[in-house]
């Protein structure tokens, strides 16, 4: 049986979540591209979109994306146990992106509805 692509959901879970961030780990995606296709995506100028993201869908797990995936996206408690020290870290440091992300997306959202809320207190008290 072939590997999974890094961008199908992993084996454990069906949630569809993408494990890698397309500017962060810009570096795992270029070695990845070299080691799996031979192609060096800075010399290669003429590369559409839609190519790069079809080729980015079929990335396996033995590149240096892939491996970071594997770890982020692991769900099984008695793995990530088993991890070794340098495993943890990129799994922890994920985590913790994630939650900021969700955080700061919660925050954003908080403020906008804040700034709508006292604008139409503001309107009631200019035009009531």
């Amino acid at each position: 049986m072939l590997p999974q692509a890094i961008t199908e959901p992993h084996p454990q879970e069906n949630s569809g979540e993408a494990y890698y961030d397309l500017i962060e780990d810009w570096n795992l995606i270029e070695s990845s591209f070299v080691k799996q296709y031979g192609i060096r995506l800075r010399q290669d100028d003429d590369m559409s979109w839609d190519e790069f993201c079809s080729l980015l869908t079929g990335i396996m797990y033995d590149t240096p994306l892939g491996r970071v995936v594997e770890i982020r996206s692991e769900k099984d408690p008695k793995v990530i146990k088993e991890f070794t020290k340098e495993e943890k870290r990129i799994y922890n440091e994920w985590r913790y992106r994630r939650k900021e992300k969700v955080y700061q997306g919660k925050t954003e959202k908080l403020t906008y509805e804040n700034f709508w809320k006292d604008f139409q207190k503001e309107a009631k008290k200019m035009f009531s």
